[in-house]
């Protein structure tokens, strides 16, 4: 199960807090079955989510540090979901 959520610990620069968000989101959406949120589970999607990337967070700074690099990029990092992004963000910018 998720194995679509990328390593974050040992990235050069460390995670970003919406990297960790993303990791959190995805692990809520694929745990909870749930791929896009509505009124009704917007609330406790939204906790979920909070509360893992909080603990996500905890468990980074808690862990030694790699011995070499995660073998794969966040999708974050990834020049053609950052290229998707920015052409769909207002202003063009994918949060350089």
């Amino acid at each position: 199960m998720c194995r679509n959520i990328t390593t974050l610990r040992g990235l050069a620069p460390p995670a970003t807090e919406a990297e960790v968000e993303a990791a959190a989101r995805q692990y809520v959406r694929k745990v909870g079955g749930v791929q896009t949120t509505s009124a009704t589970t917007a609330s406790a999607v939204g906790d979920a989510v909070r509360t893992i990337a909080a603990a996500t967070t905890a468990l980074l700074d808690q862990l030694p540090p790699r011995r070499q690099p995660p073998p794969t990029l966040p999708p974050l990092r990834r020049p053609e979901v950052r290229a998707r992004l920015a052409a769909r963000a207002p202003g063009g910018s994918a949060g350089n």
